[in-house]
């Protein structure tokens, strides 16, 4: 419990006696053992608050004593401390505790109880009982002239409370010190609490300001709330206490609550690490300015506030999040965190169809940065295969989900979500009511948001049709919440578009790639780092701009069907490559170092961008729309692509809108963000036309009283002057001061001037300011109907950035092809094959280079003749990177690319399944025979015959007897059932024996490689590992064995064990080839009928 104490002396104004006495009495009282007179009278040295600027005591070994803190409460606690006294030994007749009660430490933990929800049970705000303050109002630290009236009055504020709040102005950057003592210690004996006095005319113990963040925190309870105080957004409660440690600031109690603060010009870095960390941001600002207040009705009240803005990791459009509009800026401030690549939000919805007794999975994605918007309807598994490969492929930032999700799905969500490498990239998941998924809720949310006359569509449809009347239910359920949250941010103008509710997974148009297979061939990361680096998307991603990025990842995650359109962009990148145009270098240097129009649009489109934001957005815009009308009639008559004409040749007309909005716009104040001078033609804007004559009225008449001015001081040069940002100043010196009439108004003086203002010039200087913050809000009004009416050419100017994003693919896609040597592949509408000659892994050639050159191979597979490989040989021996690259090649050609081979042509495949690897899933419940079991068991249930199927080392994870079985079964359902491309690796040397049952089908193939026989010392029986050369070539027919023993010698296993295990390998194998060689004997024996013959064996073989 802090003591309250006062000491009746005189006010001193040197601060250094302050500091001095504080020390002697800390140095004191510390020689008083518990119960002297000084605990006697009230006084707690454990609990004590000094002031700011108050030096920090430390014990004699000079570290600080955390019972020896002090703070000088900002309420004038010490009323009448005596600065030139030094505290005494004891503290006699102490003043009783005045009406402003300390803070307990237990009342203390209910007073923060009031923030985000945490386990820890608490008392809100609103509960009523005895509370305590820790002495006065929450500071609003915003301008004086408003919020000065809003402090709570005290009893008898005298001239003393009056200097302690003087020296705190002039010590703003001193040290606060507090001490919290932890609740439950014991250690220290405390006092009954002591109850606040209430402030008399709000009847309540908090502060205006605290009130204020209480109701805004009541609505938002589990929202980071940054303030808006003046020049800074503070933090209160335990929001300060999250703030403090994920931003490393300093966090204080403040009279009820920790408080922290940041500077406003800081606001965008610091909510987006916040942001990042997972926590769901506000920002609360200031809706009032301070001339208009001071001349309305309520010029004595608080400024209104209200929350603007929220933020979450899919959220981050906005003003406040995106400052730094010059190319490059925001890339190179190295303390702000970047957006991630695709900050999509995803919903989920799962349900149970009793008719069919299968598990209904809905899922809605919309990333509101740049308006994209999928919706998906799906049966799944125990598993949850199917949502998980969407997860992974999509990689959301955000997903929502109700409160009653299932435990497979959460623990799914769950392991995803750890799994990221760094914190900052994790799934951030937002619960929602599961009300809300209900499908009579969320059918009513859809069709209010669509009927509602305010949400005009400008995307082309009819009037009437509605996007939601094929949706699924699941869909349906999914989309409702999604159009609840995303108004909460007031982003929902995203899902106007019916165009947009494109299907996340289309099989009838791409390629299924699962996230099992998405994972094993390393399509977007490799499985080491998770990093992009060592994925087939770094190896194709070489885009110029951010939409391109984008693009390309969306290509190389479902690649492509339709053999017209595959060939059209094989089309396209071959003219790339071997035209001798000048129109194509042109246009790839228009594509260098452009901003992220996709995403700047969208900016505009939800009316939260900023003049500089939009100026670099409508004029990079308008200057592509110019130079591409240049190249148009070259690109029609140079290039042969037809892709590649549709593209260029519908750019101009696409961008055209933009220029209209660039010629009305002040290119220096738009730079600015100067909105008062942002249009440069007021002919559409009246609003601010008449405000700005009256303005200027208001400034003539100011002009015009200068010459009544100039008579009274008898000084026809006499001009206003403007002195630390006071305007219209008179200024007179000092010794002509008798001249100046008695009703001008003193604003401030020097030794040998004074300066005054006119009570005329008091009046129109009050009303000019009010014009002026007048202007300022109707220029952002109209603003906002400028930006609105931009948002009408929203779809048609999205179109043409994403025209220039596939040119930018094509562009990379060529480039690729270029430096690595590619070819142009066959695709097959109609035939079932998988054809390559002299095909490379693409990542392992681009990591290897020049320097070492990845072995080429063959591949024959052919849905009619050969459709399965066998493929054995060595460990390390390249079998898996084999399988791999075939893989990879087949998706290569079907995205548009160029291939890494001497010749390939590929049938179209509808999908690629793998199974490779071995790894446990505790999470799940699977060991790692069961988890291989599973993969196999999805892969038979939804494999075709136009399929590629990849099984690397299936069965091996139980007895030899079992794994031969299971992958024997395995592997002739698919050549017999299924029919599909299938590439099997194994070490089980029996499977060999289906090339002998299926000759047609069956194919079997070995890694190459040397066979260095060691010399066997017979005298000491060791006997040596054999040594491997590895020669990465396939090969026709079945390798015998795939000698582990000298991958063992390359791990470093040592030499005795090596040893060892040679020699029981040839034990085993001896006793193997006995029991071979017995039921051999046996079957031979069996067989003879004849006396003589059966003579001429036993001869023969005993």
């Amino acid at each position: 419990m802090h003591a309250r104490f006062a000491v009746k002396s005189k006010p001193s104004k040197k601060k250094s006696n302050i500091q001095t006495s504080i020390s002697k009495f800390f140095a004191e009282v510390n020689k008083k053992p518990e119960g002297d007179s000084a605990n006697k009278s009230g006084i707690n040295s454990n609990t004590l608050h000094l002031g700011v600027g108050v030096k920090k005591k430390h014990c004699e070994d000079g570290v600080e004593s955390p019972g020896k803190r002090a703070k000088l409460s900002h309420d004038g606690e010490f009323e009448n401390m005596d600065t030139d006294a030094t505290f005494s030994d004891s503290i006699k007749e102490p003043r009783p505790p005045t009406s402003r009660g300390s803070l307990s430490c237990s009342t203390l933990e209910r007073l923060k109880g009031f923030s985000c929800p945490s386990t820890a049970p608490r008392n809100g705000p609103e509960e009523k009982g005895p509370h305590t303050s820790c002495g006065g109002g929450l500071m609003d630290h915003s301008r004086e002239s408003a919020d000065s009236p809003t402090n709570i009055k005290r009893e008898s504020p005298g001239e003393e409370e009056k200097e302690v709040e003087a020296i705190e102005q002039k010590q703003v950057r001193g040290f606060n010190f507090s001490q919290f003592t932890k609740a439950g210690s014991g250690a220290t004996k405390r006092s009954a609490p002591e109850v606040s006095a209430p402030n008399r005319r709000t009847k309540s113990i908090y502060t205006p300001l605290e009130q204020q963040f209480l109701e805004i925190k009541k609505q938002h309870k589990d929202t980071l709330l940054g303030v808006e105080c003046g020049y800074k957004y503070r933090f209160f409660g335990e929001d300060a206490e999250i703030a403090a440690k994920e931003l490393n600031i300093f966090c204080h109690m403040d009279h009820n609550f920790m408080t922290a603060s940041i500077p406003t010009h800081r606001l965008f870095v610091h909510v987006r690490r916040l942001v990042s960390s997972g926590y769901k941001v506000g920002v609360v600002k200031q809706t009032e300015t301070s001339a208009i207040k001071a001349s309305g009705a309520n010029k004595s009240s608080l400024f209104t506030r209200e929350l603007t803005a929220l933020y979450t990791k899919s959220t981050l459009v906005g003003e406040d999040v995106n400052p730094l509009l010059k190319l490059g800026d925001l890339e190179d401030a190295e303390d702000v965190v970047q957006d991630a690549p695709n900050n999509y939000l995803m919903c989920v919805y799962e349900t149970w169809d009793k008719q069919s007794k299968e598990l209904i999975v809905g899922v809605v994605v919309v990333q509101p940065t740049i308006g994209d918007l999928m919706v998906d309807c799906f049966t799944d598994n125990t598993s949850r295969s199917e949502l998980e490969s969407r997860v992974l492929r999509i990689q959301p930032v955000e997903i929502l989900v109700p409160f009653d999700l299932s435990e497979q799905t959460e623990r799914l969500l769950r392991n995803i979500a750890l799994a990221s490498v760094q914190e900052d990239d994790r799934l951030r998941i937002e619960r929602r009511e599961s009300t809300q998924f209900e499908f009579g809720i969320a059918m009513n949310t859809v069709k209010d948001f669509y009927s509602d006359p305010s949400h005009q569509r400008q995307d082309g449809t009819e009037k009437g049709v509605y996007p939601y009347y094929n949706l699924e239910r699941p869909v349906i359920c999914c989309l409702g919440p999604i159009i609840q949250y995303l108004t909460e941010f007031k982003l929902e103008r995203v899902l106007l578009c019916c165009s947009s509710f494109k299907r996340l997974s289309s099989e009838t148009d791409g390629m299924v790639l699962n996230a099992t297979t998405l994972k094993n061939l390393e399509v977007l990361c490799n499985q080491t780092t998770g990093a992009v680096k060592g994925s087939l998307l770094w190896v194709l991603d070489h885009t110029m701009s951010p939409f391109g990025k984008r693009l390309m990842k969306k290509w190389v995650a479902q690649p492509l069907k339709s053999v017209q359109e595959i060939r059209d962009r094989h089309d396209a990148v071959a003219e790339i490559l071997s035209s001798d145009s000048s129109v194509l270098p042109s246009i790839r240097s228009l594509l260098n170092r452009l901003p992220d129009l996709e995403r700047g649009i969208c900016s505009i489109y939800h009316k939260k961008c900023s003049t500089q934001e939009f100026y670099l957005i409508s004029s990079t815009l308008a200057r592509l729309a110019v130079e591409l009308q240049t190249l148009a009639p070259l690109a029609q008559a140079q290039l042969h692509s037809s892709l590649l004409q549709s593209l260029l040749l519908s750019l101009p007309q696409l961008l055209a809108p933009a220029r209209d909005f660039l010629r009305v716009l002040n290119e220096n104040a738009a730079k600015k963000g100067d909105k008062t001078a942002l249009f440069s033609d007021l002919t559409d804007f009246p609003l601010i036309r008449e405000r700005k004559g009256e303005i200027q009225a208001a400034l003539l008449e100011i002009q015009e009283h200068r010459r009544e001015v100039r008579l009274i001081m008898r000084n026809p040069s006499l001009d206003y002057v403007t002195v630390s940002g006071q305007e219209f100043l008179i200024e007179v010196k000092n010794s002509m001061s008798a001249t100046v009439p008695g009703d001008w108004i003193k604003i401030n003086s020097t030794k040998v001037v004074g300066r005054y203002h006119t009570p005329f010039i008091v009046e129109k200087h009050r009303q000019l300011l009010r014009l002026r913050e007048q202007l300022v809000i109707d220029c952002g009004r109209e603003w906002i109907n400028f930006l609105h009416l931009f948002g009408e050419h929203y779809y048609i100017l999205k179109k043409a950035v994403c025209h220039l994003a596939t040119v930018d693919c094509l562009f990379s896609l060529a480039q690729v092809a270029k430096e690595n040597n590619y070819c142009r592949p066959e695709v097959l509408e109609v035939e079932r094959q998988i054809v390559i000659q002299e095909g490379r892994h693409p990542v392992i050639d681009v990591l290897l280079g020049e320097q070492d050159q990845y072995v080429p191979n063959d591949t024959q597979l052919q849905g009619e003749g050969k459709r399965a490989m066998i493929i054995t040989g060595p460990n390390m021996g390249g079998k898996s990177s084999y399988i791999r690259q075939v893989a990879l090649i087949t998706i290569m050609a079907q995205l548009g690319s160029f291939v890494p081979a001497q010749e390939a042509s590929i049938g179209v495949v509808d999908g690629i399944y793998t199974r490779m690897g071995a790894s446990d899933n505790i999470s799940r419940g699977r060991s790692t025979f069961m988890e291989e079991l599973v993969e196999a068991s999805e892969i038979l249930s939804r494999a075709t015959s136009r399929s590629l199927v990849i099984l690397d080392e299936l069965g091996r994870g139980t007895s030899t007897h079992d794994g031969i079985a299971i992958a024997y079964a395995t592997l002739e359902f698919f050549i017999k059932n299924v029919r599909s491309l299938t590439l099997f690796v194994t070490h089980y040397p029996p499977l060999c024996e289906l090339e002998r049952v299926y000759p047609e089908h069956v194919g079997n193939y070995h890694m190459s490689f040397l066979l260095n026989e060691p010399d066997t010392r017979d005298e000491e029986g060791e006997v040596q590992p054999q040594f491997i050369t590895f020669l990465y070539q396939l090969t026709e027919g079945a390798a015998g064995r795939s000698y582990g023993l000298n991958v063992a010698r390359l791990a470093a296993i040592p030499e005795p064990i090596l040893r060892t295990a040679a020699l029981k390998s040839k034990e085993l194998e001896a006793l193997v080839d006995a029991r071979r060689r017995s039921v051999k004997l046996l079957s031979d024996i069996w067989n003879i009928t004849d006396k003589e013959i059966l003579a001429e064996w036993i001869q023969s073989n005993i």
